[in-house]
């Protein structure tokens, strides 16, 4: 939560996307088999393709109008779901390695880019109702004159 304040709001995506890169470089996990080996150390298909796409389906489904137990469930679903997959991958696979990193790490950060991509969402799509309704007012009272 303290990450959502003190970071401005047209950065906030740059460090949802910091995350996964930190994590590498500080070499706490590996990504032994990626594609573009050349150009990042992390998992291209992870970072920027399935994750963004996760958190489009986690903000376009999010049951805003329930109540906070049923927003927080939904919370602990999607990152449990992406925290075993992430489990089952180091355990059969050669995609992802644990250094000095484990589940929870993963199970937390995920939840944490969760939190903060649903606060941008917010943040950015209640802007842009703000500015739509502004919009309609005005061209409603130009109509009229």
């Amino acid at each position: 939560m303290l990450l959502i304040l003190i970071i401005p709001r047209q950065k906030r995506r740059l460090a949802m996307c910091i995350f996964g890169h930190a994590v590498v470089e500080l070499q706490l996990l590996a990504y032994p088999v990626r594609e573009l080996a050349d150009v990042s150390r992390t998992s291209f298909t992870y970072e920027y393709m399935a994750y963004p796409m996760t958190c489009a389906v986690f903000n376009a489904y999010y049951p805003s109008h329930r109540s906070g137990w049923i927003q927080f469930g939904y919370y602990v679903l999607f990152t449990t779901v992406l925290t075993i997959g992430e489990v089952l991958l180091v355990q059969y696979t050669d995609l992802i390695r644990y250094v000095r990193w484990n589940w929870f790490w993963s199970w937390a950060t995920i939840f944490l880019t969760f939190l903060m991509t649903r606060a941008f969402c917010v943040i950015y799509f209640g802007t842009m109702t703000r500015v739509e309704t502004a919009k309609q007012k005005n061209a409603a009272s130009t109509t009229r004159s």
